[in-house]
């Protein structure tokens, strides 16, 4: 990679239409059949320099129209390359036989299949002149080979299934002109990397590179470095602007479960999605909730794949109305006008509090975002709090009150928190903070879904 030349930055508050990024007219026709508007701010900085050929990172908020900011670009750029129809690639020459000319990687099936329904969706007007496909795991591997047979112009993929349909020889990526990293700092963290590595190592040095995300940690930072050629960078995460009321309620040890039946009860959320941080966990609200009248599904990694579209189809068509999910459920799912997000379990990354919180308030509309803390979850929600750059009153909701023992460990956390040091005796008089207490309705502030 190229040091010596400063990244490249774009000017923020840009304001144009679609047709002034550059877009050609199937790709303008179908955004207004969709009822694309105005290009997202995310869209308007990027979309020109992914047309230009420029490595980028992209950080904006869930929500924010990342999936057509490197979608658009790539369908316009294979349009005019005709790939698979007698093109060259960046080699200068033929495509031909099992290649690939744009790889988009993604951490979960169902993000995969996400994405490569949006393409399909934008690229109606090529009259199928570009192959776009999906494959992951769970399903017959077999079929993924078939459909894969002459190669194909976009694959979305999983790393796992990737590198399984290669060491079947059902594609190779020696043709790749364009990398897409989509969640790019779950891509890139520890979980990924030999997968990462293995899947690099496969492709041309010479392509262009994009990596997206709502969050890029310092250690992720470091490894962008290594991948992308003096990227064009664009960070427009924003909390001000953002359409979301997060909101964390302190409650008894053991009680969890009372509180979130009883806000489920009250507020008869039509969809509400909980986050829990183990499989198991999952099934064992479930069952604690249908004990009090609350039927919720569930959604984790040991589910076929068949069961889990079940319940995510089910589940964004408003037929199921809980639904109990761990991770999984938190990168990249888009799931319309969501009215409520709870964390049950804090996350255990602070990064991934804002993807969990970000399947809500997503593309302007109004949501809301729960977290629901005992005294041991105290100390991990202020480092969530630091890492991500902000604070939220601790509340309570009426009827389940924290004890005044519970209360008193709070406090002494907090004071914890506040004091750097221990001071000598005889410096000074200590503060004691004041612990607020909020019993108002918990739609304060937030309109509730009709």
């Amino acid at each position: 990679m190229s040091t010596d030349t400063p990244k490249a930055t774009t000017p923020a508050n840009v304001t144009t239409t679609f047709a002034e990024l550059g877009l050609i007219s199937p790709i303008l026709a179908r955004l207004t059949e969709l009822e694309y508007l105005q290009p997202t701010p995310i869209q308007a900085q990027a979309i020109p320099s992914v047309l230009a050929g420029r490595d980028l990172i992209g950080g904006a908020n869930t929500g924010s129209g990342k999936t057509a900011t490197f979608a658009l670009p790539m369908l316009q750029q294979l349009s005019k390359q005709s790939v698979g129809k007698g093109s060259t690639n960046n080699k200068g020459t033929m495509n031909k036989g099992n290649y690939v000319s744009g790889l988009i990687l993604v951490p979960t099936r169902e993000l995969a299949k996400q994405v490569a329904d949006s393409i399909k969706s934008y690229s109606v007007h090529f009259n199928g002149a570009i192959k776009a496909m999906a494959v992951f795991g769970g399903v017959s591997v077999n079929k993924q080979m078939l459909a894969l047979r002459g190669g194909t112009d976009i694959l979305v993929a999983t790393p796992g299934r990737l590198l399984d349909l290669i060491s079947s020889n059902a594609i190779k990526l020696d043709l790749v002109n364009t990398l897409v990293l989509d969640e790019a700092d779950r891509m890139l963290s520890l979980g990924f990397t030999e997968e990462l590595s293995q899947i690099m190592a496969l492709m041309p040095k010479k392509k262009q590179t994009l990596l997206f995300s709502a969050t890029f940690p310092e250690q992720v930072q470091t490894l962008t470095q290594e991948l992308l050629n003096n990227p064009v960078e664009i960070q427009l995460q924003s909390k001000d602007a953002s359409t979301l009321v997060q909101r964390v309620f302190t409650v008894n040890k053991g009680e969890k479960t009372a509180v979130l039946a009883h806000l489920i009860h009250e507020h008869q959320w039509r969809q509400a999605l909980v986050f829990v941080n183990a499989k198991h966990h999952c099934e064992h609200l479930a069952e604690k909730l249908a004990k009090r009248g609350i039927t919720a599904e569930v959604f984790h990694g040991d589910k076929g794949q068949s069961e889990r579209t079940r319940v995510l189809e089910g589940f964004k068509a408003g037929t199921i109305d809980v639904l109990i999910a761990t991770d999984i459920a938190a990168r990249g799912l888009d799931i319309e006008k969501l009215p409520v997000v709870i964390n049950f379990n804090l996350p255990r990354s602070p990064s991934d509090y804002m993807h969990r919180i970000g399947r809500s308030g997503r593309a302007g509309e109004v949501g809301l975002a729960i977290s629901l803390i005992d005294h041991e979850d105290y100390h991990h929600f202020k480092v969530i709090e630091k890492k991500n750059k902000i604070w939220l009153e601790r509340e309570q909701v009426a009827g389940f009150e924290v004890a005044e023992i519970a209360e008193d460990s709070i406090l002494a956390a907090e004071l914890a928190e506040s004091k750097p040091m221990a001071k000598p005796e005889g410096t000074g008089k200590k503060k004691r903070k004041k612990k607020k207490t909020v019993n108002e309705d918990i739609w304060a502030g937030y309109s509730k879904p009709e």
